[in-house]
């Protein structure tokens, strides 16, 4: 990644050292990147660079907390890389695909991941509804996304890159229970089931993370 002169940064909260570990460096060097690189190419704006950690960093990482040991994960429309880069930082264990469409991000992801050496991250260029995009990820256990699509059109992106019995998990905010109201004959036509909504990390964050949670039932 290209050097480029610190701003200000916030300081490492205490919940991070609890929730990466030994990868917290790692972690710091991220956050770092977001508010540097990220934010001179545009993928962070200059508003979101002083509170990069509680509202980007650490509410990305925590939605591990409802994922399995050693599952495949594939992260649709990563951008920045989130939730995609925290979760893999969070959940060595888990192997994750970071799915990006745009060039400019994807160049930018595939640099991060080289820099923090993330032997358990790979980046495909590519929308979730390529044929090729799914050919080349095979079975995935979970999607999972942030800020990408309404819940319908989000369903019919995630679902058909999950094994039957795997799951969508999408961050999403204070409006999920309407949007899965209205969106509901999209889900079931995706082949979604009953959809949980759960709240991560209430016990590090001072404002927990809103999930919903859909597995494919056909």
């Amino acid at each position: 990644m290209s050097q480029t002169p610190d701003p200000v940064l916030e300081p490492t909260p205490a919940a991070a050292a609890e929730i990466f570990g030994d990868l917290l460096p790692l972690a710091e060097s991220y956050h770092r990147s977001l508010a540097t690189d990220g934010s001179v190419r545009g993928f962070i704006g200059p508003r979101e660079v002083p509170r990069l950690w509680e509202r980007h960093i650490l509410n990305c990482a925590v939605i591990g907390e409802v994922m399995d040991h050693g599952i495949r994960v594939a992260d649709i429309g990563s951008g920045a890389g989130l939730p995609g880069i925290p979760l893999a930082l969070a959940r060595p264990d888990l192997e994750i695909t970071l799915i990006e469409p745009l060039l400019k991000r994807s160049v930018y992801l595939a640099e991060v991941v080289e820099q923090l050496a993330l032997p358990n991250v790979t980046v495909i260029r590519g929308r979730a509804e390529d044929k090729e995009v799914r050919s080349q990820l095979g079975a995935i256990d979970v999607v999972t996304s942030r800020a990408v699509a309404p819940l319908g059109k989000l369903a019919g992106w995630s679902l058909p890159l999950v094994t039957v019995g795997g799951s969508m998990i999408a961050m999403k905010g204070s409006s999920v229970t309407e949007e899965l109201d209205r969106d509901a004959r999209e889900i079931k036509r995706a082949g979604g089931g009953k959809a949980d909504i759960l709240s991560v990390g209430g016990k590090l964050l001072a404002e927990p993370t809103t999930l919903i949670r859909i597995p494919r039932v056909r």
